[in-house]
C-alpha cells in the first residue's frame, strides 16, 4: 500500500474502460488518482489549481494514443508549463520510437501493454517516491534562498569572504572595518543561515 500524501496519480487515457479499470487498479493499491478523458482536461484543471495550489504533487500517467492530443504532445505541454514531475507511458509496440523521443525530453518510464497490474503500481510508486524527493529538495531550495535573501549587504560581503575561507583580520582590511565589526557580521550571517562553520556557509552557497 502506498501513502495517499506521496502525491497523485494524474491519469489520462481517453478510453473509459481503460480509464476506470486503471484508475480501480490504482486505488486498490492505496494511490490518489485522478482521472481525465482528455489531455485539455488535465491542463485545464492544471491551470485553474496552479495560480492558488502551487505546482501539483504526484506523477502523470499518460496513454500514447489520444485524440485529439497525443500522450508526447501533452507531456510537451506539461514541459512548456515548466512541470518537471515524473512522467510515465502506457504504450503499445508501435508507439516506441515515440516514447524513446519522450524520455530524451525526461518522462520517467513507459509501460508497454499488455502491462502487468503489479509492475505497473510499483513503478508508479517509484515514480512518486522521485516526486516526493523532488518536492523535498524545491522546498530545502526555497528556504536557502529565502535565509540569503534576509542578509543585508554587508553581511554579504562578509559571507562571501568567510565562505572563501578568509581571516576576520583579513576581512576587516578589506572591508575597511574593524576586526570587531566583521565578527558581528559573521555571527548575524552564522544565525540567519542556520550554519555553524565557514565550510557550511561554503557548501550552502556552493548549492544555491
Amino acid at each position: 500500500m502506498v501513502e495517499p500524501r506521496m502525491g497523485t496519480v494524474h491519469l489520462v487515457d481517453d478510453d473509459p474502460g481503460v480509464r476506470d479499470a486503471l484508475a480501480f487498479l490504482l486505488r486498490s493499491r492505496g494511490l490518489d488518482v485522478r482521472a481525465f478523458a482528455s489531455g485539455q482536461a488535465l491542463l485545464d484543471l492544471l491551470d485553474v489549481e496552479g495560480p492558488r495550489g502551487g505546482p501539483p504533487r504526484g506523477v502523470f500517467l499518460l496513454d500514447v494514443r489520444m485524440e485529439p492530443m497525443s500522450g508526447p504532445r501533452l507531456h510537451d505541454e506539461l514541459l512548456a508549463r515548466r512541470l518537471r514531475n515524473p512522467v510515465l507511458f502506457l504504450t503499445g509496440h508501435g508507439d516506441i520510437p515515440m516514447v524513446v523521443e519522450a524520455l530524451k525530453k525526461g518522462a520517467f518510464d513507459f509501460l508497454e501493454k499488455p502491462y502487468s497490474d503489479n509492475a505497473l503500481a510499483d513503478r508508479i510508486a517509484q515514480a512518486l517516491a522521485v516526486d516526493a524527493a523532488m518536492q523535498a529538495e524545491g522546498a530545502q531550495s526555497a528556504e536557502r534562498s529565502a535565509r540569503l535573501a534576509s542578509l543585508t549587504e554587508r553581511e554579504c560581503d562578509v559571507m562571501t569572504r568567510v565562505a572563501a575561507g578568509k581571516l576576520n583580520k583579513i576581512i576587516a582590511d578589506e572591508l575597511n572595518v574593524s576586526i570587531r565589526t566583521v565578527e558581528v557580521h559573521r555571527a548575524r550571517v552564522f544565525a540567519k543561515l542556520g550554519v555553524r562553520s565557514a565550510a557550511e556557509v561554503a557548501t550552502l552557497l556552493a548549492g544555491r
